[in-house]
């Protein structure tokens, strides 16, 4: 059966069944230029040298450019953008052009989420994939505003992404679903070892997050 956005009253705005949304950082694109040039150097310097005298101070500077170069370049094209996308059951968060790193989290591991209008590099330590012990994780692609999911296990998981206000209303729409639909498990007589078999022995809410 097809299922339809719901509509929580009189001019308010339906819900997707599927809310996708982005964030970019142009910026991002002058570091790449940067890898580049150090790419091209270590590659003209291999090209370009006689190989005849200090062998292993060339070898150490190609290798050197080369290197840094490719770091970073992965390192700023892997965070010009991120891609997050909601469905019914999972928050998916991709990163640059290959969509690599990835993360993918269950609602059903989701306690809470919360709109921040003001996510900044400073907090987390700079751009990219973040961990912090005292914060959770994080994916920073830019400064100001994202969405910050609570876990099972006490993390949170923040994402700076464009249009997170809607985010967070879809993402507790599931999870106000997701406790409707406990709640009706739990009336129609199966119990909590019902409920338990119904669910393959897997926890409706709450949980810990994946690594």
């Amino acid at each position: 059966m097809t299922e339809h956005p719901r509509r929580g009253g009189p001019g308010t705005v339906p819900l997707p069944e599927i809310w996708t949304g982005r964030a970019t950082n142009r910026i991002q694109w002058l570091f790449a230029v940067v890898g580049v040039a150090c790419l091209a150097l270590g590659i003209e310097l291999a090209i370009q040298s006689s190989w005849e005298t200090g062998i292993v101070a060339l070898a150490a500077s190609v290798v050197g450019c080369v290197a840094a170069g490719l770091l970073i370049l992965f390192g700023t094209l892997a965070f010009v953008h991120v891609a997050v996308k909601v469905d019914h059951d999972h928050l998916e968060v991709r990163c640059g052009h290959a969509g690599l790193p990835r993360r993918r989290i269950p609602l059903t591991q989701v306690t809470g989420a919360d709109f921040e209008p003001s996510v900044t590099p400073r907090q987390w330590g700079g751009w990219g994939y973040r961990w912090r012990p005292e914060q959770g994780t994080a994916v920073v692609v830019r400064r100001g505003e994202g969405v910050v999911l609570t876990l099972g296990d006490g993390r949170t998981f923040t994402v700076t992404v464009d249009d997170a206000e809607a985010a967070v209303r879809v993402i507790r729409d599931r999870l106000r679903a997701a406790a409707t639909g406990t709640v009706s498990l739990s009336k129609s007589g199966l119990g909590a070892t019902g409920l338990g078999k119904a669910t393959g022995g897997r926890t409706i809410l709450g949980g810990s997050a994946e690594a």
